[in-house]
């Protein structure tokens, strides 16, 4: 379980006093300014273009907070990118780029059990969270030390020219020093480390999680969904244990509790064919398949990871709605082809052709391991039935994010 933002200022605290202190005199900080300025500098990190190569690239290129953290940037086509482009302006990555919003919610990585509500399932037992979409990075402080390094992200050559970089800013140098000690710089692994830390301090912070949807306020009766809406019939499918499956993998509280996130993390494959557009455009290799979490290193002592191709772990459906395409790779531009896609599974479903091809859906990436417990869970959807959906899905979107939902929002009675 993640440490709260207040037990991370009291960590550091802790580790001021027995090394010492900073030069701003932290032994006697309150661990609530030590809380905000930890967030702050991690903000600051999060905006930094110069902790890339080329000096063009931060988190929040690919992340940005006026399009619910992700990447905006469009490809030739006029469509919003399946994958990012790198620091070099170049290079493209196989995976599509999911919101950093809620990511502090995101359990770290590991092998259990919990429960699941609204489904006939059983518990789900096997692996659950961690950062990205294969779960390779345990916490918070792993994702937010990946990237910088990653070279077809901001690629920087290693550890040491990024503390380079962040000492060159001497706001930063001032900050590392009474948050972290007079010494953090005699260390590039604990300088790095330093660095992580901030950044996942901000990611934890209240901006990045802040739970004011139409959903939300209903929840806090501040909001009703009319009751002869689209969204109203929506919800009532999404949360339905005959109709749909959604709950099994997307409802991690019970029913009327705050704080959901619309993902219970467990991993899953549902047959997502390959982006074959992205893999042109990203040069990968013939023959290549992303096997998701088989190939982290995490799961590699076990003596058999075939079981684990093609899984990969389940999203926050929070924002959804502004934030196409779909799927670990960006596949999928809408949410009505989603929902297709899935009722596709169903006994008698119409929903053979994927609306944005016009021909049959494409053979899965990794065509073992497939969930269809799970997915064939519930009864075909009406046309009905799936524009309820989308608007329900719609009211997940958080308020400052709204006026980005598409124009066909208008119609769900929200």
């Amino acid at each position: 379980m993640k440490l709260s933002l207040l037990a991370v200022t009291v960590f550091l605290s802790a580790g001021l006093t027995a090394c010492g202190g900073g030069s701003g005199g932290s032994d006697s900080a309150s661990a609530s300014d030590l809380e905000s300025k930890t967030i702050d500098l991690g903000e600051s990190l999060f905006h930094d273009t110069n902790l890339s190569l080329d000096r063009t690239q931060s988190c929040a290129t690919c992340h940005d907070p006026d399009h619910a953290f992700t990447d905006p940037s469009t490809n030739d086509g006029g469509n919003v990118r399946a994958a990012s482009l790198g620091d070099d302006g170049v290079s493209l990555g196989d995976r599509n780029t999911p919101t950093a919003l809620y990511s502090a919610s995101i359990p770290e990585f590991s092998f259990g059990t919990h429960r699941r509500f609204n489904s006939p399932q059983a518990d789900y037992v096997g692996y659950i969270g961690g950062q990205f979409w294969d779960g390779r990075a345990t916490t918070l402080e792993d994702q937010a030390g990946g990237p910088p390094l990653n070279p077809v992200e901001m690629n920087m050559p290693d550890k040491a020219t990024v503390v380079a970089r962040l000492r060159e800013n001497t706001g930063y140098e001032e900050a590392f020093t009474e948050l972290y000690g007079t010494n953090i710089f005699d260390d590039v692994d604990a300088a790095y480390s330093a660095m992580t830390q901030a950044i996942a301090a901000f990611e934890r912070s209240p901006v990045m999680s802040p739970f004011n949807s139409k959903y939300d306020k209903f929840i806090r009766g501040e909001y009703q969904y009319s009751p002869v809406s689209k969204a109203a019939l929506g919800k009532a499918r999404f949360f339905s244990q005959q109709f749909t499956n959604c709950a099994t993998c997307h409802q991690l509280r019970p029913n009327g509790n705050s704080g959901e996130t619309f993902s219970n993390y467990e991993f899953h494959n549902i047959g997502v064919p390959v982006n074959t557009e992205l893999r042109t455009a990203n040069g990968s290799e013939d023959g290549f398949t992303d096997t998701g979490l088989a190939a982290i290193d995490a799961v590699s002592d076990e003596t058999d990871t075939s079981g684990l191709e093609g899984k990969f772990r389940v999203p926050t459906l929070r924002n959804v709605g502004v934030t196409a395409p779909y799927m670990h790779n960006g596949v999928f531009q809408s949410l009505d082809t989603v929902i297709r896609f899935y009722d596709r599974h169903l006994t008698n479903s119409t929903n053979g052709i994927n609306p944005e091809t016009g021909i049959a859906w494409a053979a899965p990436e990794v065509g073992e391991n497939i969930s269809f417990t799970e997915l064939r869970q519930g009864t075909a959807l009406s046309e009905n039935d799936i524009e309820g959906l989308v608007c329900f899905l719609y009211s997940l979107t958080d308020e400052q994010y709204e006026h980005l939902l598409p124009e066909d929002a208008a119609e769900c009675g929200l």
